[in-house]
């Protein structure tokens, strides 16, 4: 199987946009080999939070590595709860899921984080240890273990991570193609308060990015209106779920739309800018000809027009049964669910030529939505 037959090196970019969600990013590694496979191995990634974290182990490492490191750390952080259960056990498969959950909580996630002692509310005001439940240097540690930052700053594959100063509100993204990408900016758009404290870097201070767009497709479409490229987003949270039947359900769906949301806003707004840009060009068109070389005139010319964009969409739609706290529930069963169904959707969206079914958006973007037909959870409204 292959997909070469649609043609995807007329695109001068491949980018890979990776939102956060904590454990249910063991997702975007699934779908990341199964791109791998196809030859689609992306020249650039955005990513924010766990996003952040895979970017950083794909960027920094050769492409006939990355998936084994993403591997590393996944089997890492799921280490505390090896056992997957046999499918007889699939009853109380919600039960273990959230001991699982309740031992990431007390006991942190060896090679992610781990909780304070003592305990925030015991700590100097002002002080990190008070600004957080947790120490993420043990995140730090696997990255320098796991990740070559000399490799990414050798800017082969460019990295964007997205993050929010603190002080400010300011959203910001950390670009190996304007500055030099440390562990510390990792772990910076994925402080997730007030879990995670606050990452200083040169003197400011940030959060996770999530907190301002959990998926940073405009971003993406903003940096070079000329250039064309097929942006592939891998989206672990839905926007589209059943009605919940339990206050458990009423958490998760609440969830899933806060960090979803961004993206129908995304798509929106791009319509919306793509149309504005249309019209320029139309009115440009109607100038005379003595008219279109002032500079003022040029540069709103190359406004008006853009490259060709493909989006690629992959929309995370597997119940691991974790409910409301799917995202801290780091069980090697869950990572393992996840990460095979994600390599599982892009294996089928090449078997059935999902991409094929392509909406336009706006003129010169087409989204191709190859998330399954039948998404394997999804139940009847009562």
């Amino acid at each position: 199987m292959n997909t070469t037959d649609v043609n995807w090196g007329r695109f001068h970019h491949k980018v890979l946009v990776l939102q956060g969600g904590g454990a249910l990013g063991a997702y975007q590694a699934g779908v990341y080999e199964g791109l791998v496979e196809a030859g689609l191995v992306p020249d650039w990634i955005v990513g924010v939070s766990i996003g952040a974290i895979n970017a950083s182990l794909i960027a920094g490492n050769p492409p006939e590595r990355g998936v084994q490191r993403l591997r590393e750390f996944w089997e890492g952080v799921s280490a505390r709860d090896p056992f997957v259960p046999p499918a007889s056990l699939n009853v109380i498969r919600p039960l273990l899921n959230a001991v699982s959950a309740a031992s990431a909580a007390a006991f942190g996630v060896p090679g992610f984080f781990s909780p304070r002692f003592p305990p925030p509310f015991m700590a100097i005001d002002g002080s990190l240890g008070a600004l957080s439940f947790y120490d993420t240097q043990p995140l730090k540690a696997t990255l320098e273990a796991l990740v070559d930052f000399d490799l990414i700053n050798r800017k082969g594959v460019r990295l964007s991570l997205g993050a929010v100063n603190v002080c400010s509100g300011e959203s910001v993204y950390f670009d190996n193609t304007r500055s030099r990408i440390t562990p510390e900016h990792v772990m910076a758009s994925g402080a997730l308060p007030p879990g995670f404290p606050p990452v200083g870097i040169d003197g400011e201070w940030y959060w996770d990015g999530g907190i301002s767009s959990n998926t940073p497709l405009l971003y993406v479409v903003d940096q070079d209106d000329r250039a064309s490229a097929v942006v592939i987003e891998v989206d672990i949270f839905s926007s589209a779920g059943a009605l919940p039947h339990n206050l458990h359900q009423v958490q998760e769906r609440t969830k899933d739309l806060q960090y979803a949301s961004r993206t129908r806003f995304s798509a929106h707004r791009i319509k919306e800018l793509e149309e504005l840009r249309a019209s320029l060009h139309s009115v440009l068109d109607m100038l005379p000809p003595e008219a279109r070389s002032h500079p003022d005139v040029e540069r709103l010319a190359a406004l008006s027009t853009r490259g060709e964009v493909a989006l690629v969409r992959f929309t995370n739609h597997h119940d691991t049964r974790s409910s409301d706290f799917k995202d801290y529930e780091f069980s090697r069963a869950t990572v393992t669910e996840l990460w095979e169904g994600g390599l599982r959707d892009v294996r089928s969206a090449i078997e059935r030529q999902a991409w094929r079914n392509a909406v336009e958006l706006a003129h010169g973007i087409h989204v191709h939505d190859l998330t399954p037909v039948q998404p394997p959870h999804q139940e009847q409204t009562p």
